[in-house]
């Protein structure tokens, strides 16, 4: 992955064609006109675990990447937002659902295909109302046993959440 394919051909602060330069151990862009520079870090996004008895909810994406494919209620945060509130926004645009957070599960490094580096918050909710319903970019939603998901689940950070469960839920055995 070569994050420099993201970087601005022209500066944002006062038109003038971007350069590259050694800078805090990376290749960063910068303007040798007005000295901005342009960090490339990842994008914050938020998922959640969604369970109702033993069954987790899960969403079919309606757009690409991973169209038709399942994945955790999850989303990017909003710039004027935490990564709770991201999680409970989402939830609620994905599935009609209104949650409250209980607990950080976990935080992972991803790649958002083709090749958009996330950093994902995951956190376990609690279902507080709303009606199970498919929105935003949900295509469909539902609750489905952990072993068994409908379909294959888009990214690897979900599937290594899931994975997690599955793991604890065999400890609990």
């Amino acid at each position: 992955m070569n994050p420099l394919r993201h970087a601005y051909p022209l500066c944002p602060q006062c038109g003038a064609g971007m350069k590259t330069r050694p800078e805090g151990g990376a290749p960063r862009p910068y303007c040798p006109d007005c000295g901005f520079v342009q960090y490339l870090n990842p994008s914050p996004a938020a998922a959640v675990v969604l369970r109702r008895d033993e069954r987790i909810c899960l969403v079919k994406r309606r757009f690409p990447p991973k169209q038709g494919q399942w994945s955790l209620p999850s989303g990017f945060m909003e710039y004027d937002e935490s990564p709770e509130q991201t999680a409970v926004r989402e939830t609620l645009e994905e599935t009609g659902l209104a949650v409250e957070i209980e607990d950080l599960l976990s935080v992972h490094q991803a790649i958002l295909p083709p090749d958009r580096p996330v950093v994902l918050v995951v956190y376990a909710v609690r279902e507080t109302g709303g009606e199970l319903q498919a929105g935003d970019d949900a295509e469909e939603v539902g609750f489905f046993d952990l072993d068994a998901p409908p379909g294959p689940v888009a990214f690897a950070s979900h599937r290594a959440v899931l994975a997690s469960l599955r793991a604890a839920a065999g400890e609990g055995s």
